[in-house]
């Protein structure tokens, strides 16, 4: 189990007021996801979290609810675009509106040598990574645009800024997440939609478990142990570092604050 699978323990009081406000958080029900989650919420906002398996979509609920935080969940696979549009309206029906939408949910692929991968493989990861996020970045765009702006941010990886071989379709489609966050910050600007990417470094969750995708379990420990060295700070993240910048992203009064990458990867890409 990692730290991402407990809940979070003491946590400083949130920096930003978010009381009124509805957000968001697709693969909300673990990981990365759900520390967004948490941190918003704790801000005092309405979360909806998305995400395909509905029993890790309880079990995320439950324990926001516990914490005495407003949530709700849905069952959506967001690379089904009828799905997409269908969840956000019945998500604006539960919550009135959506303030902020954080498009995090994504898969890591096999790891496989670019010469042998097929076809379906990049698209089975393009599919999840970038197209599902286009499809809920768009329907979040056109309610924000018509309900006076709001705030959305796709998450990417570390992974579009440097070499990660044999995760050449997991690399591309973050990559293409990152670009496309720099294009709508630049057109959703006067329609007073504020665009902000977050990159996460190495981060405890599932996606990075022994034999998950990223890692595989025989060089695990190995993989580990170099880039937490290789990080200035010395450990991994973990969610709660998530949550800690998410209510900022969400932070309606950050009206300048558009087209932004935000890092937060304990200087690792900067070592």
């Amino acid at each position: 189990m990692t730290s991402s699978d407990t809940a979070p323990h003491a946590h400083p009081a949130p920096a930003h007021d978010l009381t009124g406000r509805s957000v968001v958080v697709t693969g909300g029900n673990g990981g990365i996801g759900l520390g967004l989650a948490h941190g918003v919420a704790r801000a005092g906002a309405r979360v909806a979290i998305w995400g395909r398996n509905a029993a890790k979509n309880e079990t995320a609920l439950a324990e926001l609810r516990e914490a005495g935080l407003d949530a709700t969940a849905l069952v959506v696979d967001i690379q089904d675009e009828e799905q997409v549009c269908s969840a956000f309206a019945d998500t604006v029906s539960a919550l009135g509106r959506v303030d902020a939408f954080f498009a995090n949910a994504g898969v890591p692929g096999d790891a496989v040598s670019f010469v042998d991968m097929t076809v379906e493989q990049w698209r089975s990861v393009v599919s999840i990574n970038l197209d599902g996020t286009f499809l809920c970045l768009r329907e979040a765009a056109r309610h924000m645009v018509a309900n006076g702006g709001g705030a959305l941010v796709p998450v990417s990886s570390i992974m579009n800024f440097y070499g990660g071989a044999r995760k050449e379709h997991y690399a591309a489609s973050k990559a293409g997440i990152e670009a496309l966050s720099r294009a709508l910050a630049v057109e959703l600007a006067p329609q007073g939609v504020r665009v902000n990417t977050l990159v996460p470094g190495w981060t405890e969750t599932d996606l990075v478990a022994p034999g998950a995708g990223f890692i595989d379990a025989k060089n695990y420990d190995k993989v580990r142990e170099y880039t937490r060295r290789r990080t200035p700070v010395q450990r991994w993240g973990t969610r709660e570092d998530m949550a800690a910048v998410a209510a900022f992203l969400a932070d309606p009064s950050l009206t300048f604050h558009t087209g932004d990458t935000l890092v937060v990867d304990g200087a690792y890409t900067r070592f």
